[in-house]
């Protein structure tokens, strides 16, 4: 039959079912599964495609997840929209997946976007700027604020805790005998922030200073500033960098400047990526669990469509710390 006739009253005539059944799968309203694989038999058999725009009217919703983050060219977050999409697809929905490059102005354009299509339900990593703005706009769907967190009690989010793992890394470090550390963070999300205050607390807790310059979250960035850095009296002997992309452009300045790690400068950041073992010695680095992220942030997108009500929560991850070379311990040449 031509795809381009086929309609739904010959999907049900096909199945042996009323169109009703049809319109039940279609919309994933409650059938059998013996019902629900006969009509899913016709519709391949007819080559049916149903009025999406339709049925978004006449049910209000699309059966589609919004996806939004800051920047899709980061590993970590095209790991995450990987299990979202992953999670999606088992529930017979959809993702629209819109990349912000931490722009609020984009990002208010994709909110806009996300209630003209009717979604779901959202996953959104916010920069501080649109987390800050969310008490003030209303929105007719659930959101689930993954890596960033917004006002407090207002939406569901999942976050890894931010301020342990940069503990964690600054006591390593401190461990191998370093005491000028130093820290890059970006600037442009509460995950920054976050990870500073871990980053600076284990270094008060030890009566050091915490010398820290916060840029744009990007790999350009954080070679620039590592160059310039590098160049001024109060060069670090390590650096934590607070995310891969900012790891990378630090990785990029120590190669431009002919040094090594950790002889030179010692290096410690965030994000398992594969190139991170392949990097000089390797970059000790602390693995997020961004399957486990996009997994739950699912999970509780989905139990807030079943429970609208009730409080919201905030899911807590830990990282694991990956030791590597580029954080070995510090060497001290021993005079006559």
């Amino acid at each position: 039959m031509s795809t381009l006739k086929a309609r739904i009253k010959d999907v049900a005539r096909e199945a042996g079912v009323s169109v009703a059944t049809v319109s039940r799968v279609l919309t994933g309203g409650p059938v059998s599964t013996q019902l629900r694989d006969k009509v899913d038999a016709a519709i391949r058999a007819t080559g049916y495609r149903p009025n999406l725009s339709a049925r978004r009217l006449r049910s209000q919703h699309s059966r589609t997840i919004g996806l939004i983050v800051s920047d899709i060219r980061n590993p970590f977050f095209t790991a995450v929209s990987r299990a979202v999409e992953d999670a999606a697809y088992e529930a017979g929905m959809r993702v629209i997946l819109c990349n912000t490059d931490e722009n609020p102005e984009k990002e208010a354009m994709y909110l806009r976007l996300m209630q003209e299509e009717r979604v779901t339900g959202l996953i959104f990593a916010p920069t501080r700027t649109s987390a800050e703005a969310l008490s003030q706009t209303a929105l007719d769907f659930p959101a689930v604020l993954i890596d960033r967190v917004g006002p407090p009690g207002l939406h569901d989010a999942v976050v890894l805790d931010n301020a342990a793992a940069a503990h964690t890394l600054v006591s390593h470090l401190m461990e191998q005998g370093y005491r000028r550390i130093g820290g890059l963070f970006g600037n442009t999300s509460t995950t920054g922030i976050e990870r500073h205050a871990g980053f600076a607390a284990a270094l008060a807790a030890r009566g050091l200073a915490a010398p820290a310059r916060f840029i744009p979250p990007t790999a350009d960035a954080g070679e620039a500033e590592l160059l310039d850095w590098m160049q001024s009296s109060d060069r670090p002997d390590a650096l934590i960098a607070s995310n891969g992309q900012l790891l990378l452009g630090v990785a990029r300045a120590i190669r431009r400047l002919g040094l090594s790690m950790p002889h030179d400068l010692a290096v410690a950041g965030f994000d398992n990526e594969t190139w991170t073992s392949l990097v000089g010695p390797g970059l000790t680095v602390i693995e997020q669990p961004v399957h486990e992220i996009g997994t739950t942030a699912m999970s509780l997108l989905f139990d807030r469509l079943q429970r609208p009500g009730g409080p919201a929560r905030k899911m807590v991850l830990s990282g694991r710390p990956i030791l590597r070379g580029s954080t070995g311990a510090r060497l001290r040449a021993v005079a006559n």
